[in-house]
């Protein structure tokens, strides 16, 4: 079933620069969501980390919120918001006792996959309880493959958990882009700091 990982790891992380999923830029796969006409409504972006998912959505016209658990990633958003002078929302925020809403769509860029199954169940009912009946969810996630870049998940978990008021659509194959620092970046074999891509699953559900 596997532990979530500890939050301390996420602020620390922000405040000593070295958070691997920084990458200074949305992930390819939110974009191509966007691009495909699979976001729409109100939307959450949960997990924000430094912003760049509701940095962008918010560029495009659309309506979002970006939440995040750790002050130091809310302060980083903000203030690259700000520079690029984009009047994005951010809030801090509890993921697994969410409320506000209601949300048409969740982008959930690596944030499902830190969690073990028990508090992966208790995201999807803290999620279910802001989104609109019939609102899409999408999980860009890591998948269970080596090198490794950050916790991992079996494509199996996403059916044993999107049960109770979820109807899974799809989990497709995706690619997640990080950013490699030690054993890492040698398990990858690049040079320190280097962005590397690597296997995510991409999974889509619907709220009942």
């Amino acid at each position: 079933m596997g532990t979530s990982v500890d939050r301390s790891v996420f602020d620390e992380a922000y405040v000593a620069g070295t958070a691997p999923w920084v990458i200074g830029a949305p992930q390819q796969a939110i974009v191509e969501l966007e691009r495909g006409g699979e976001i729409g409504g109100r939307v959450l972006d949960p997990g924000c980390g430094t912003g760049e998912h509701t940095i962008l959505l918010t560029e495009l016209g659309y309506d979002v919120l970006g939440v995040d658990s750790a002050p130091r990633a809310i302060e980083l958003a903000r203030a690259n918001a700000a520079a690029r002078d984009v009047p994005a929302r951010f809030e801090a925020a509890d993921a697994l006792a969410l409320t506000g809403g209601p949300f048409d769509t969740v982008v959930d860029s690596a944030l499902f996959h830190v969690f073990g199954e028990e508090d992966q169940l208790r995201y999807l009912r803290s999620l279910h309880g802001v989104c609109r009946p019939g609102a899409t969810v999408h999980v860009l996630a890591l998948a269970d493959a080596e090198p490794a870049l950050g916790p991992r998940v079996a494509e199996a978990v996403f059916p044993r958990v999107f049960t109770d008021g979820w109807r899974l659509e799809r989990v497709r194959p995706s690619t997640y882009r990080g950013v490699a620092r030690g054993d890492h970046a040698q398990a990858h074999r690049v040079a320190e700091g280097a962005q590397v891509d690597v296997p995510a699953w991409l999974a889509t559900a619907t709220r009942l």
